[in-house]
C-alpha cells in the first residue's frame, strides 16, 4: 500500500514526534489540581483548617513528578529503540 505524499511531510513527522508529549503539562496540571481539591474537600468535611489540603497538594505534586519522569523516560526509550529514526 503506497503511502500518502502528505503523510511523509515535515509537519506530519514532527506531529508524529512530539504527539506523546503535548498531554504530559495538562495531566501534571489535573493531578495536582485533583489532589488540592480533594485535600480542600475533605478538611471542610472533617473541620481541618487546611492541613489535608497541604498534604495532599504535595502529594499530587510528588505523584505527578513521578508520572511525568517515568512517561518521558518510557517515550525516550522507545524513540530511542526504534528503527525508523
Amino acid at each position: 500500500m503506497a503511502q500518502k505524499p502528505e503523510d511523509n511531510s515535515g509537519f506530519a513527522k514532527s506531529l508524529r514526534d512530539v504527539g506523546p508529549y503535548l498531554g504530559l503539562g495538562l495531566q501534571l496540571a489535573a493531578t495536582i489540581v485533583l489532589m488540592v481539591l480533594l485535600g480542600s474537600w475533605l478538611d471542610k468535611k472533617f473541620g481541618l483548617k487546611y492541613i489535608l489540603t497541604l498534604i495532599l497538594g504535595l502529594l499530587g505534586i510528588g505523584v505527578g513528578m513521578y508520572n511525568l519522569i517515568k512517561t518521558v523516560n518510557d517515550l525516550e526509550k522507545r524513540d530511542k529503540n526504534d528503527p525508523k529514526k
